[in-house]
């Protein structure tokens, strides 16, 4: 029986593959469990369709996120702290900071994608932007003496 995998299934097949199983366990295994459905000709082109109207949305989100990091690279933020005696900030620098500032400063970034260690010294600091799939751009993050 041809079936259409909805989800991941160890052993059969990854999500959208029409494999062929034996009747039985389609019935009584993958259907009940929402795990496929029945690859009838309709169902397979509407399966084809999402998986390129899926396909197009990542190809524009992918294009965004790299017009967004080509406008990052290079981008300097400053931060104002109180900081104490040798040079150490009372508190941190956090992403969540640096996600606000770049908020003021017209970008859309979330603070899951910059990684860095917290800030906690007065000075120059290097900050990465990552989307995944190689896409990161380097900032940097001034901490200047309130």
């Amino acid at each position: 029986m041809k079936v259409i995998l909805q989800k991941d299934v160890k052993n059969v097949g990854k999500v959208g593959d029409v494999v062929n199983v034996a009747q039985g366990y389609a019935r009584n295994f993958l259907f009940p469990r929402k795990l496929a459905t029945v690859a009838d000709e309709s169902k397979v082109r509407m399966w084809e369709h999402l998986k390129a109207v899926s396909e197009a949305k990542k190809k524009k989100a992918l294009a965004e996120r790299k017009t967004l990091l080509e406008k990052l690279e290079g981008v300097t933020l400053e931060f104002k702290m109180s900081a104490g005696e040798k040079e150490k900030i009372f508190g941190s620098v956090t992403a969540h900071d640096v996600s606000r500032e770049l908020e003021m400063k017209g970008f859309s970034v979330d603070r899951r994608d910059i990684h860095f260690e917290p800030i906690k010294s007065l000075g120059q600091h290097k900050v990465t932007v990552a989307f995944g799939e190689g896409l990161s751009a380097d900032l940097t993050v001034v901490v200047e003496k309130a």
